[in-house]
Formats: C-alpha cells, sequence, structure tokens
C-alpha cells in the first residue's frame, strides 16, 4: 500500500488529535475497587457474603455524581422470599438471565449474590 502525501490541508487537521485513544476522557465516576465502591471476591461464601458487584456506598456516590441514574443495588433477598412476579423477582430474574454466561470470578460472585 502506498503512502498517502500530506497537503497542506492534512498539515492543519487535527483529526488525529481527535481519535479514541487520544481524546481526554471526561469525568466519569470512579471504579477503582481500592476506594469501597465495590464489594470485595471472597472465594466461599454465598449471597451478600460472596461479594462482587457494587456496594450500597458505591451507589450510593455513583447515583450523587449522575443525577437521574436509576442504577440499584442487588436483589439479594432469597428467591424463597420474593414474592412471585413482584418488581424485585423480576429484576433478579433479567439479572440472572443476561449474567448467565459470566465465568470470572467476579462474575460468578456477582451471581452468587443475587442468588442465581
Amino acid at each position: 500500500m502506498k503512502a498517502i502525501p500530506l497537503t497542506a490541508k492534512h498539515a492543519t487537521c487535527t483529526c488525529a488529535a481527535s481519535s479514541p485513544l487520544e481524546r481526554k476522557k471526561g469525568k466519569a465516576p470512579s471504579r477503582k475497587k481500592s476506594k469501597g465502591y465495590y464489594a470485595k471476591v471472597k472465594s466461599g461464601g454465598t449471597g451478600s457474603k460472596a461479594g462482587g458487584g457494587m456496594t450500597a456506598k458505591g451507589v450510593a456516590k455513583y447515583r450523587k455524581d449522575n443525577p437521574g441514574s436509576k442504577l440499584k443495588t442487588a436483589v439479594t433477598t432469597p428467591p424463597s422470599k420474593l414474592k412471585k412476579g413482584s418488581k424485585a423477582a423480576k429484576r433478579r430474574k433479567a439479572f440472572c438471565a443476561r449474567s448467565k454466561s459470566w465465568k470470572s470470578e467476579r462474575g460468578r460472585a456477582a451471581r452468587r449474590k443475587w442468588n442465581c
């Protein structure tokens, strides 16, 4: 493939600076696990003791940083205690269906937390 010579038009172009890799990121909320916004993944344990996913503190901070957000914490209530067809039961069922293919340690922990 031949190299295309640069013309005066290309010399002043700012296309290269606006590439996705070079663009400066906006002020997204921190996703650092060290700040306590994500539960630690623990081997063993079930349900809420398992870890995985965002903590209540993390969700609260995310909602504060993103007004209008509808992010919610995990439905950790055992399925037997949920009323069939309730909002929580539907959220749990949808999450479990969506996350069936998650095979990483963190994904498995999140599925345990949601009682999938």
